[in-house]
Formats: C-alpha cells, sequence, structure tokens
C-alpha cells in the first residue's frame, strides 16, 4: 500500500491570533526528553499526545459538570428544583448538556482524577486503555480512534505515571485555557518538535504552518466542500477552518472530507479535528486513495493538499487505465501526476485546488510526465504556480512548489483569466529560524496571496501588475514557448536594480579608483604586519 501521508499541523508557542503563550509545552517536550532514553520519539509522540487528549476532555467535562451545578444550585431555580428534586441530579447527568457545549461524555472511570490517583499503580496501563475504550463506547465519533497500547510490557510504567503528574498539572480545562484551541496548539507544538526529531519519517504527519497558511490565504475556503485526499493529521482542515472564522464565517461553514493511508495518523487527524469540535468525514477507516478512493463521487469546492513527493511506490502499474487519468496515464515510478489528476477527479465544476509538489513537476519531461503537464495546461486548468524558498520542510531537503489549479477560471470575481497563469517566484522569500529551517513570515504570505488575489481581480485586493524578478501573468502561447515548463524563473524576469543616475563610465573610473587604494592600504597593513612580526622574532 502506498505510503501517502502528508498535510499536518504546525508550530509555535506564541500564537499570533490570541497572544497567549503556552510554556507548558516546553516543560511537556523535556519530559519527552526524558523518556527518550527507552522509547524514540515516535512512539512518545502517541503516548503523551493521547493522553493530553484524555486530560483535555476530562478537564472540559469537568467544567461544565461545574457549570450546571452552579446552574441548578442557583436561587432563582430554587422553586423548581423543591418541586423536581429528582431533575437536578437529571441536568448532571443529561448528556444533551454536554453535547450541546461541544463537549465529551466522559464515564467516571475515565476521568482524569481517577487515572491520576493511580499513577503509580503497576496496573496504570490498563487503566489507561480501559478509559479510552469506555470513551470510545459513549461518543460514537471517537470509535477506533484513540490510542489503547498503554498496557504493553514495553511501556515503562514509572515513566508513564511520571507523565500522567506532568500533565496532571496542565489546567486544559481552567478559566485561563478555556479556548478549545488551547490543546490544538500543544498539538501543534509536538507535531513540531516530533518532525525535528523524527527527521524523513515526520513527513507523514507534518506540513510546516506557513506552507499550510499559504494555500489557505490563496484559496480563501468560504462555504463548501474542502478535500484533502492525503490529510495527514489535518492541518488544512484546522486552518480553512480558521480562516473562516477569521473572516466572519462559523464552523460548520466548510463541510470536511478526507482521506489517510496510514493508520495511526488517520487517528491522529481525528483527534486532531475533534478537539477543534470540526465535523469531518475522514472514512470510517485509513485507506489508501488510489486503490480505494473513499469518496470516489465527491466533487470538491476546495482541494488542499501535500502529497508525498516523488513516491515511487504507489502501485502505479496496476491503475495504466485508470478513468482518472484523463491528461496521460502518470508513470509507475513517479505518483506527482497521479496526485495532480487525482485532484482534478475531484474537483467540482468551479472548484478550485492548492497543493504542494516537487520542484521537479514543473519541468520534468520523463516518463510521458511532460505530456501530462501540457495537456492539463492547455486545458487551462493551471491557475497559478509558486517557486517556495528551500529549507520549509524538516522532513526533506528537496525544493518545493504550489500549484494552484481552476476548473473555470470566468469563475474568478471580476475578472476572466481564461488562457492565462500567475507565476509568482518567492524563493527569495522567508526567514532562517535555525541553521536549517526557515519560515515564511506572516508580511511573505500575504505578499503571496494578496498578488494572487489581484490578479484574480477579488475585491479590495488592488491592481495587479506584473513586478519583474516576483510575478507574471502569461499567456498559454508563451508556455507553449517554453516546452510547457511551469517554473516561475522562466517567466518573472530578473529584479529591477534602481537607477542611481550615476553614468557608467563615471560610475566604473570611481570604482577602479577605490579598489587601488584598497589594495594600496591592504599592502601598507601587511608590511606593517611584517615588520611587527620580526620586532617579535629579534626580542626572542
Amino acid at each position: 500500500m502506498a505510503r501517502q501521508s502528508r498535510s499536518g499541523e504546525t508550530s509555535v508557542s506564541k500564537n499570533k491570533s490570541n497572544g497567549a503563550n503556552l510554556g507548558f509545552e516546553e516543560v511537556l517536550w523535556q519530559a519527552a526528553d526524558r523518556m527518550r532514553g527507552k522509547m524514540d520519539a515516535a512512539e512518545y509522540k502517541h503516548v503523551a499526545l493521547g493522553l493530553i487528549f484524555l486530560k483535555y476532555i476530562s478537564d472540559a467535562f469537568e467544567e461544565r459538570y461545574q457549570q450546571l451545578q452552579l446552574w441548578t444550585s442557583d436561587p432563582q431555580n430554587k422553586d423548581y428544583f423543591i418541586k423536581e428534586p429528582q431533575a437536578r441530579y437529571q441536568t448532571w447527568e443529561d448528556r444533551d448538556e454536554y453535547k450541546s457545549m461541544n463537549v465529551f461524555w466522559v464515564p467516571e472511570e475515565a476521568r482524569w482524577e481517577n487515572l491520576q490517583s493511580n499513577a503509580r499503580q503497576p496496573g496504570i496501563g490498563k487503566l489507561i486503555d480501559d478509559a479510552m475504550i469506555a470513551i470510545e463506547r459513549e461518543n460514537p465519533a471517537l470509535k477506533g480512534v484513540l490510542p489503547k497500547d498503554y498496557a504493553r510490557p514495553a511501556l515503562d510504567k514509572n515513566m508513564l505515571g511520571e507523565l500522567i503528574d506532568l500533565i496532571g498539572t496542565i489546567g486544559l480545562g481552567d478559566k485561563e485555557n478555556r479556548s478549545k484551541d488551547i490543546l490544538g496548539r500543544v498539538y501543534e507544538y509536538f507535531l513540531a518538535k516530533f518532525a525535528g526529531a523524527e527527521g524523513k519519517n515526520a513527513g507523514e504527519f507534518y506540513t510546516p504552518r506557513c506552507v499550510v497558511q499559504t494555500l489557505v490565504e490563496m484559496l480563501a475556503p468560504g462555504k463548501g466542500r474542502v478535500f484533502d485526499p492525503c490529510c495527514g493529521s489535518g492541518g488544512m482542515f484546522v486552518q480553512s477552518e480558521k480562516f473562516v472564522e477569521t473572516h466572519g464565517g462559523r464552523i460548520g461553514d466548510i463541510a470536511v472530507y478526507g482521506q489517510e493511508s496510514n493508520a495511526t495518523t488517520w487517528r491522529l487527524a481525528k483527534m486532531n479535528l475533534a478537539i477543534r469540535g470540526i465535523d469531518n468525514d475522514l472514512g470510517e477507516h485509513h485507506a489508501d486513495s488510489f486503490h480505494n478512493d473513499l469518496h470516489k463521487d465527491l466533487k470538491a469546492d476546495y482541494v488542499l493538499a501535500n502529497p508525498p513527493f516523488n513516491d515511487s511506490n504507489w502501485g502505479g502499474e496496476r491503475l495504466r487505465d485508470d478513468g482518472r487519468w484523463k491528461y496521460g496515464a502518470p508513470p509507475a515510478g513517479n505518483a506527482n501526476f497521479a496526485w495532480v489528476q487525482h485532484f482534478i477527479y475531484h474537483l467540482a465544476p468551479h472548484g478550485v485546488a492548492g497543493f504542494v509538489l516537487a520542484n521537479g513537476s514543473m519541468s520534468s519531461n520523463t516518463s510521458g510526465e511532460g505530456e501530462i503537464r501540457k495537456n492539463i495546461v492547455e486545458a487551462d486548468l493551471v491557475d497559478c504556480m509558486v517557486a517556495l524558498p528551500g529549507q520549509l520542510f524538516y522532513s526533506t531537503q528537496i525544493p518545493v512548489c504550489l500549484w494552484f489549479l481552476a476548473r473555470d477560471k470566468r469563475n474568478h470575481k471580476f475578472r476572466d483569466r481564461r488562457g492565462e497563469t500567475l507565476f509568482i517566484d518567492a524563493r527569495k522569500l522567508g526567514k532562517l529560524v535555525d541553521r536549517v529551517h526557515r519560515e515564511l513570515e506572516f508580511a511573505d504570505i500575504a505578499r503571496i496571496a494578496g498578488t494572487y488575489h489581484a490578479w484574480r481581480g477579488d475585491p479590495g485586493a488592488g491592481e495587479y501588475a506584473d513586478v519583474p524578478g516576483f510575478c507574471k501573468s502569461a499567456r498559454t502561447e508563451e508556455i507553449a514557448a517554453h516546452g510547457f515548463v511551469l517554473t516561475p524563473g522562466r517567466y518573472v524576469g530578473a529584479e529591477e536594480v534602481e537607477d542611481d543616475g550615476e553614468p557608467f563610465e563615471e560610475k566604473m573610473q570611481r570604482l577602479v579608483k577605490t579598489l587601488e587604494e584598497q589594495f594600496a592600504e591592504s599592502a601598507r597593513l601587511e608590511g606593517e604586519i611584517q615588520m611587527k612580526l620580526r620586532g617579535l622574532l629579534n626580542d626572542r
């Protein structure tokens, strides 16, 4: 079965949306470092995140329980509860009172206080597994999602008890941390850390936040169906919901559809979306999108994805005559154009898609890829191409780009862009956050997305103009003249250098004179240094 998990979450301890700085993520990561002597980062991820999920839903349940107790003890309600004393108990135990606030029902044996009180007992692993089973039984949306292997002999129970005690100090449901985004941000922090610790394997669940944000800001999903057939831990959906809320919409304005081939990552996505209250259809199980398409009849308004790069093990030899390959059968040794055509297949008549691919997809002519790309361009599906800077991904140093496809370019709100494609060269944007990783900053994302929206003619986006070295709107005829290569650098040209007004001859004379003076000064300093060195030798 092909590996196809890529899209994911991200990572900063400071969240710009509300300014809160969560110090406890680093505490949890330090605990991971202590435990890594007995388990690797990949294993710790599932141990820690499962417990954090359990702590969060237990805290949220307890908070709602306390609210209901206060309500039933309110003097204004006194007469009612004198007449109906049983109603007080029924209110606390009425599951609809919890469900209405998007709070999971947590059975008594699964509540955190029960686990905390038994944290140092040898049977704590089984207690946790039983708690997970009980929660799944009471909450069908979580069926088959939660980890249930804490009792395994290989998991050190003393270390597990330490971790429970540590997580028990974090109030995920208290007044300060009442926002449901709190746990999501803990997930984001951990996922970024795990990505750095696990290297290449991290690509199975992690897509840098800045890349996801760029895709979402450019596609600007509103009401409609959002689809990611290689959804990883669900980062595309989370950012899409955030975009909708930021622009005045509500969670639920978009319908979320996804698929994930890795069983563990599929469960992680389900938990990640559950804690944020995002309804979703990720299928009833993990599955390979190419060989077992769980959403075969879905036509999405938005496709957002980060498929595996250059996947050579996708089983393409068994799908040579598949109906999705309208623009040409993709090579069995590389799934890039299988993914592109899978996305196109699932686009609604006015749908748009944004996804990440390796740079080779823009220019490769091997195994028929150039012909497929030519056919897609001639079908007028390619809306925009963005070349990204290097070092954005933890999992690969392969340079990447963003593709944007549109079924109908007449659908752009105020400008008909049929027969045109926008090219953006963003390779010089972003900043290094450490020696090996780069991030696009908010201003970078705004510039890229703003250019695209201006080109589309979206309201409030301003007027579009080509900027040498950064963006160019090219006709299909020009793309054909370049052999249907879609590398933005081919089209945007060189960045304009500001003219300082000094004539070339005068500038050259001045620069040559300055250089001669610098050579002379260098020779003088070299002579002084030699004299001082000889003096030191003579003194000895």
